[in-house]
């Protein structure tokens, strides 16, 4: 599985959500081919939106980035605000029940390309279970970049008070991440869900 984030500042999440619904309800916006799941995030005071497709591969994403232009062309910019950045990643992990998430916390470990796949069965093993345990927990996303070492690992949770709440326990679980990878903790950030949907629940 592969994702496509985009990242859009100066976004009126109003008016933008608004005009989504407005469109999924009349039908006019249809999902591209080998698109499984949606994921959108909002740093609500900065007024900042990301954006996460899933596709089945890098070559589905690629394949559908006409219709994402096409659709940004249709939607003034004052409302989705200005696209600052496109990235595909690999997705490494995808766990959960991930429809359930209200809020996010995201962090970024910078380290080794060649490091990436050892780092990621440790976390699997050790890291992820003890994340499933902390309550509000709903799931994880695990996103690699093998060309520059980084990984970004999203925490969803059923809502904002639960993810205050896991403020520490997720600490010290970062804190560990980072030290059996090697890796370093470059950013870390915390989202409203705006939307997480997979394409079969859409369709329904």
């Amino acid at each position: 599985m592969w994702v496509r984030v985009a990242t859009f500042e100066g976004v009126d999440k109003e008016k933008i959500d608004r005009l989504i619904k407005e469109r999924m309800s009349a039908g006019e916006m249809t999902q591209p081919e080998g698109l499984s799941s949606t994921l959108v995030l909002d740093d609500t005071d900065a007024r900042k939106r990301k954006f996460f497709t899933f596709f089945d591969s890098r070559e589905a994403i690629e394949a559908a980035e006409t219709g994402f232009d096409k659709m940004g062309d249709t939607i003034s910019e004052d409302i989705r605000g200005k696209r600052t950045s496109v990235h595909y990643y690999e997705v490494v992990v995808y766990d959960g029940d991930v429809d359930n998430a209200k809020a996010a916390r995201v962090t970024v470990l910078e380290g080794s390309p060649d490091a990436i796949d050892a780092s990621l069965e440790k976390t699997r093993g050790d890291t992820l279970p003890k994340v499933r345990a902390i309550d509000g927990s709903v799931g994880a996303i695990g996103l690699a970049d093998r060309d520059n070492g980084r990984v970004s690992m999203i925490t969803l949770w059923n809502s904002s008070d639960a993810l205050r709440a896991s403020e520490q326990e997720a600490g010290q679980l970062r804190e560990r991440t980072a030290d059996i990878g090697g890796q370093k903790i470059a950013n870390v950030a915390r989202y409203e869900v705006a939307m997480a949907q997979t394409a079969a629940a859409a369709r329904a």
